[in-house]
């Protein structure tokens, strides 16, 4: 459960950095916004390597599955735009295939 945790986190952070870069460039908003969009994506980077795997790569490949429900949670809660039952159906590929990476079994 503190990998899911750290997952979250680690979304929030690459999401928000960004949606600050976003909205520089696509929505006008002040270069000032890259700042804290930096800061989000070092601290995404920095909280990435929290997750408790012994493989950095598999650690990435799961939190692919987080990233996608974390994206469309962002679209609804912060563009509000709803997600879409395609959106759903991926969304729940995505973390079964990140539960696969992360929980299958490996040979010992």
């Amino acid at each position: 459960m503190a990998s899911f945790a750290w997952y979250a986190l680690a979304a929030l952070g690459e999401i928000g950095g960004c949606f600050a870069f976003r909205s520089w460039l696509r929505l006008g908003k002040s270069p000032w916004w890259t700042l804290p969009g930096t800061v989000s994506l070092i601290l995404f980077a920095c909280i990435l390597t929290r997750i408790d795997t012994p493989n950095a790569g598999r650690a990435y490949a799961s939190y692919g599955g987080i990233y996608i429900v974390s994206s469309l949670l962002w679209l609804w809660l912060v563009e509000g735009a709803v997600p879409d039952r395609w959106d759903l159906i991926g969304a729940a590929v995505a973390l079964t295939g990140a539960a696969i990476i992360l929980w299958g079994p490996r040979p010992a």
